[in-house]
């Protein structure tokens, strides 16, 4: 987690907004009712405010729980846009997140030109 948290799971990126002045408690009641996962599981939980500029990190490291918060002074978190309720990120992904680059953009494929063998299109 950016050398502050050593940590080897998984990473879900809470795709809704949340009230940043939940805690610990509030989150971790957020995880199991609403997600469905373990917040006891070792698997980190990145949040975000509405306005995309805060952002919240639920981990159980196996010993407790480490609450992490990061405040962008200018610009904003790449958030997806919401439907989805959670999905997994890669380290690389994280890394890129929480450094305010479009981490979503890194993984884009390049555009493919298709052709037929014939060279006639439908």
């Amino acid at each position: 987690m950016s050398q502050l948290i050593t940590h080897t799971g998984q990473i879900w990126m809470v795709v809704e907004p949340v009230d940043m002045r939940r805690g610990i408690d509030g989150l971790s009641l957020l995880v199991q009712q609403t997600l469905g996962h373990s917040p006891c599981a070792g698997s980190a939980f990145v949040f975000c405010n509405r306005a995309c500029n805060r952002i919240k990190v639920l981990l159980w490291d196996g010993t407790g729980v480490w609450l992490c918060h990061r405040r962008l002074h200018q610009g904003r978190f790449k958030w997806p846009k919401w439907g989805d309720q959670c999905f997994e990120l890669t380290p690389s992904q994280w890394e890129w997140l929480i450094a305010g680059v479009d981490w979503q953009r890194l993984s884009a494929l390049p555009p493919v030109f298709w052709s037929s063998p014939t060279g006639h299109f439908f």
